[in-house]
């Protein structure tokens, strides 16, 4: 059996074309059972690191799991709110606003060459809550601002996962094509010889 961090690191799957719901896809079916791929503080940093977020530059200083517990709750209460987003109803933001309001942010000019010259964000991160802030910000912006007609959960009745169609005819209908599109392809391919077969019985 691998380890937690070694099926984080091997299963973190970046497909949703969001990073907000790249996150709630760190929970997720496989051979049917709901695998949560954040097990640790480190599996947290990790996925923080993979998908683009800041992460701390020193030892913070917070319980152990901590972190793991904060991006759960923070996770699962986005979960919900983009549920209640795409059934057109209203749902309580308190939960993520209070990541929000964890965060604190400053720019910063970074000047690495004579002609190599960037704003950097930088942000506060002394607090689960806080290394979290960036998230938060990503869902906010999602639940605010995205179209979710284009915002679809896979159609496999068997997965959880979530992702922004950006597709030109806007019909994406799969996770991905190679996850839940060929397992259903497949599933109609069989479906199609029973029914065949039954006919010719």
């Amino acid at each position: 059996m691998l380890s937690s961090h070694t099926f984080m690191k091997s299963r973190a799957i970046f497909l949703a074309g969001d990073a907000a719901l790249d996150f709630l896809n760190t929970r997720m079916r496989v051979n049917q059972e709901l695998v949560d791929c954040l097990q640790s503080d480190d599996d947290v940093l990790a996925w923080l690191r993979e998908a683009g977020f800041p992460v701390p530059v020193r030892d913070i200083k917070v319980k152990p799991l901590s972190l793991l517990r904060s991006a759960r709750k923070l996770r699962e209460s986005t979960r919900v709110l983009v549920e209640m987003r795409k059934a057109g109803r209203r749902g309580d933001p308190q939960i993520l606003n209070n990541y929000l309001a964890a965060g604190e942010n400053y720019s910063q000019l970074v000047w690495s060459t004579a002609h190599s010259l960037k704003i950097d964000v930088v942000w506060r991160q002394d607090t689960s809550d806080s290394i979290l802030a960036p998230v938060a910000k990503a869902a906010g912006e999602l639940l605010a601002f995205a179209d979710f007609e284009l915002i679809k959960r896979c159609e496999d009745e068997s997965c959880v996962f979530w992702f922004s169609d950006q597709t030109k005819s806007h019909n994406r209908r799969w996770c991905s094509i190679q996850r839940c599109g060929n397992r259903h392809k497949v599933a109609a391919y069989r479906k199609r010889r029973r029914e065949k077969s039954t006919l010719h019985s």
